[in-house]
This record gives C-alpha cells, structure tokens and sequence, in this order.
C-alpha cells in the first residue's frame, strides 16, 4: 500500500498492500450482479447490513451516488446538504435519513445501558491511534481529521443514549511498538479505536484482542491485525485475492499491451509479496503477461535503469505501486528516456491533489483503480458532506483515501453503536460488527464485508484527463471474480 515518501521505511511497507486490498472473500456470484442491486440492507437492520442488500434512500450502487456519463464537476467544501450550515434535519445533513449522523437507522432502546470502560454519565470516549510523527510527519494526520469531523458531525446534532462522543488522538509513530503502546492507552482510556491508520498495525494486534476493544480502523494493512478477533476495517487486505474487474477492463482497452507489461513496487516490508500476488492474479485472471516484475530499493533515487529495462524488454504497460513522490520519479525518468507505455496504471492512494502539483503535466493521460467514488463527484451526498466537515475542522485539509475510509469507519461506529442502544458493551459491539456485511458508508464506497475483513471485487477506473480526474469505467463499479493467485494467503 503506497502513501507518501519515497526514502522512507514505513512508505515502503505500505506501497504494495492498497493492491492487495482489492481482494475478497465474498462469493462472486452474490456480487457479480451488484450494480443492478442496491448497496446496504434496510435502515434499522438489528445487528447490521447483512439482512440483505435493499437500496436505501438512493445509496444504491449505481444510485444517487455517481451516475455514468455524468460530468461531476469540481468538489469543494459546503456543497454537503445539511453539514452544519443550517438547522438539524435540513436536507440530507440533518437528523433524518441514511445521510444523517445517525444513518437513519432505527436507534435501540437506551433501557439498561450501563456506563464502562470509556463511558461515564455524559461522554462516550473514542481513540484514534494513527502515525502522526516518526520517519514521514504526518503521514495519516488525514485519518485522525477525518474521524473527528465525523464525531462533530455527530455531537452537532445527536447523542448516544445522552452521550456525547469524545475523541482521544494517539501516535502510532510508524512503529510497531508505538503502536502497541497506543492500545495499552485506548484499552485503558477508551470505549473503542475508530479510524485508526498505521503502516505497522502489527503491533497493537495481540493487545487489541487481549482486551476486546472493538477496533473500526480505516484500513488494516499486515496479517497480525487482519487476524485480531476484535478489529475490523472500511477496507481490509488479502494478499492472495485479487479482483480482475481492472484488469480486465484494461485488457478488453488494451488487448496486446497487457501481454507486455511491468509491474514494479518498492522492495520492502510487505510491498514484494503484494505486489507479486497481484502480478499473479492478472496474469491469471486476465490474461495479462507480466515481462518485468521489479522491486526498487527503498533509498534509490535513479529510476533510469529500470526505464531501459522497460524499454529493453518491449513493455507496453506500466502499473506501479507507490508513494506519489515515486510515481513522479519514475515518469520523469521515462518522459527522459522517451518512454511511453499505452497506459501507466497507479493505486489510488495517489489520488491526492499533491500528486498532481508535483507531477504537473505528467499526470496527464494517469490511471487508478478505486475502490470508492471520486471527491470530484457532487452527485455523492456522502462525499460531500466529508469534504465539507473536514474543511470546517481542518480548514485547508487535503483528502484522501486513508480520510475518507475513516470517516466511513466512524459512521460504522455511530450505527451499530445506535442500533444496540441499552445493550452496548465492547463484546455487543463487536458480535454486530462480525455480522456486518455490504457497508457502503451511505455509498461512499463500494461494499464491504465488514465481518470477514474481505474486500469485495468491485472497483472503478479513473484517469486524469484534462486536468482532472474523471471515471471511464462503465457503470458506477465493476464487478467480477476474485482470484486466488496463490501468493501471500
């Protein structure tokens, strides 16, 4: 899974695993078809999503939230409905309705709740333990800026059972053991983890289940926290499966380049293994021929050698998985070199507005592949209202996937935690958490199957065009198989 700098240990670790994200566990045959049904069960739904898969007000997988062919225009903040603009319940930002602070979901009687481990009479504490400082300072601040201006959404216009929410930020430090010692903190201080981000979650892992907090993270990354009992994501890894929606998409696009192509990634942490796998599972799912499978050390600053390497062997496409600062070196280098592939295919952890400033003309003619709806689109309720949250609690701030997953994990939160009202315990929590399946976070994404940490087949395909950012992928998401590639299960 990449994220930000490209000399950096915990970059290098994450660079690979946002592409080993796309797997799934989930029966392709119960997806396959999923952008004719709609993206999360019935509001109300005791335990959660998984009682079937009914549209709710609009947030249907090709409903409100993205239309094809639809030009979104440019996102900014206060075009949200609702989000703190006005009184509570005007438009869809108010107390009503799926994209309410509360979901719209039926809440449960508050009879026999009982305050506990982060809870008192009036405040319900929260912790988010993401890397702050260490190598890259600031590498998921966004995470953090996300959560709370979920819980300011949510404070503005709700309580839980007469509580306010509260929120405890801890730095993981992009260290293992930073990060255990956060959730030391969290199991003493706090009632659950939510939106938390860390290149090293490994660490917190044992101590998480050891003490059962529920742990809604924005995104899991090594196999010790996918493992952990209590902890669960908006969007989880399996290594081995890969979706080959994208892949095919760009085979049917580009039949002969994929019979050329490179995948190269930075030689580090997990990055080698992911990125392997996912190497496999095109090759094996669509029919792609990797030529050039390259790791690029962690402090290499000459990306020449693997352009001529490129050029050498003939290869028609290129998909790399890193920090965007990479990305950026690496297509100086081949502009260079004259080298031009039919396509450059990047994570979309590089959709970020950074990329683009740096990479200027570069960008131009870029693919990602996503797993979620893009910020430029105003038809999304959902996306605006976190864009415009988040600039009234950061004003300035940039999003980005590690934000947006964990705003979808704090609204995960708030519903389930509503739906249980007097029956709320840390073990309550999490048994609706492992029921939980087809979460879309109001349709901020595609569905999630919470309580397996699988991620589904479905992703969608934008390329940075004109200068901006625009889905050419039909339909909202693609959908298809997911493929065992062999490689990291």
């Amino acid at each position: 899974m990449s994220v930000v700098h490209v000399v950096r240990l915990v970059g290098a670790t994450l660079v690979a695993l946002l592409l080993a994200a796309c797997g799934s566990q989930l029966d392709p045959g119960t997806v396959a078809d999923v952008n004719n049904n709609g993206a999360e069960a019935q509001a109300g739904a005791p335990g959660g999503d998984g009682a079937g898969v009914a549209p709710v007000d609009g947030a249907s997988v090709d409903g409100a939230a993205g239309q094809p062919g639809a030009d979104p225009g440019a996102a900014g903040p206060g075009n949200a409905p609702g989000a703190g603009n006005g009184p509570a319940g005007s438009g869809g930002g108010g107390s009503k309705g799926s994209g309410s602070a509360t979901g719209g979901i039926k809440a449960g009687s508050c009879a026999g709740f009982k305050n506990q481990k982060g809870i008192t009479d009036k405040t319900i504490t929260l912790a988010n333990i993401s890397d702050i400082s260490g190598p890259v300072p600031g590498i998921f601040e966004s995470a953090q800026q996300a959560t709370r201006a979920y819980i300011e959404y949510f404070n503005s216009q709700n309580t839980l059972c007469g509580r306010k929410l509260e929120l405890v930020n801890l730095d993981s430090r992009a260290d293992a053991g930073a990060d255990q010692q956060g959730y030391v903190k969290a199991c003493d201080q706090a009632f659950a983890a939510v939106g938390s981000m860390s290149a090293f979650d490994s660490g917190g892992a044992a101590t998480a289940t050891s003490c059962g907090i529920p742990d809604i993270r924005a995104v899991s990354v090594n196999p010790e926290r996918a493992a952990c009992k209590s902890c669960f994501a908006a969007y989880a890894i399996r290594a081995n499966l890969i979706p080959d929606s994208a892949s095919k998409w760009f085979a049917q696009k580009f039949p002969s380049s994929v019979k050329n192509a490179a995948v190269l990634y930075i030689n580090a942490g997990a990055a080698p293994v992911n990125s392997k796998s996912m190497a496999a599972g095109y090759e094996k799912g669509a029919g792609w021929k990797v030529t050039y499978l390259q790791g690029i050390d962690v402090a290499e600053f000459n990306f020449a050698p693997y352009v001529q390497q490129m050029k050498d062997k003939g290869v028609k496409a290129v998909a790399y998985q890193g920090p965007y600062q990479n990305s950026v070196k690496l297509q100086q280098a081949m502009q260079q070199q004259g080298f031009k592939p039919d396509f450059f295919l990047q994570d979309p952890t590089i959709y970020d507005k950074r990329y683009i400033e740096q990479a200027g003309s570069l960008a131009e003619g870029s693919y990602i592949y996503s797993a979620n709806d893009l910020f430029e689109n105003k038809n999304n309720a959902e996306i605006q209202l976190y864009l415009s949250y988040l600039q009234q609690v950061k004003p300035g701030a940039i999003p980005n996937y590690y934000g947006l997953y964990a705003w979808s994990a704090a609204r995960l939160f708030v519903e389930k935690s509503l739906a249980l009202g007097g029956k709320l315990t840390r073990a309550s929590l999490v048994q609706a958490l492992d029921a939980t399946s087809n979460w879309t976070g109001n349709g901020a994404h595609t569905p999630m199957n919470i309580g397996t940490s699988a991620t589904p087949p479905c992703l969608k395909v934008a390329q940075y065009k004109g200068g901006r950012w625009q889905q050419v992928s039909p339909g909202n998401y693609m959908c298809g198989r997911v493929v065992n590639s062999g490689i990291g299960g």
